[in-house]
């Protein structure tokens, strides 16, 4: 560690190496729409908001971050197992919540595996809340037709 740990955006250059501290992060699932291309568009929809901490020329932390005009939403934030306890996680939430609220979003979310103890224990360190009355629900897109909605006869 060079004690010279500098943020900045997250750019596409980032993320091969992003990937790879995202595969050795417990708790962090790498699933469909984390391809480069995926994360080339939504760099584009979401410019300026995601973050990386370097050390040197070595990245050690990262965060996605985007909104959809409503809600903010984190995503991957992940620290390098060397680097866990230097305040970069919160660091890098914090810069992500600066550039949302400039754009006068008010609310974000995360979403949190269930066997990430170590993840959700982070996030109520941060201040966060677990949402008891909200179940995340997910269906791929591609394979998705409309459903049939059965009409009501009222004779």
């Amino acid at each position: 560690m060079s004690g010279r740990i500098r943020t900045r955006e997250f750019l596409i250059s980032d993320y091969e190496v992003a990937a790879e501290l995202w595969k050795r992060v417990e708790g962090i699932e790498i699933a469909e729409g984390d391809d480069k291309e995926s994360v080339v568009q939504f760099l584009k929809r979401n410019p300026g908001l995601s973050r990386t901490a370097v050390d040197g020329s070595k990245v050690v932390a990262v965060s996605l971050c985007g909104h959809d005009g409503r809600r903010g939403h984190i995503y991957h934030l992940a620290v390098d197992p060397k680097y866990r306890g230097l305040g970069l996680g919160r660091r890098l939430v914090e810069e992500c919540f600066d550039r949302l609220r400039k754009l006068g979003i008010q609310r974000a979310i995360i979403l949190v595996a269930n066997d990430n103890s170590r993840g959700r224990e982070f996030w109520q360190r941060c201040g966060w809340e677990e949402l008891p009355a909200a179940m995340a629900m997910g269906k791929d897109v591609a394979a998705a037709k409309a459903p049939r909605i059965a009409r009501r006869s009222d004779s």
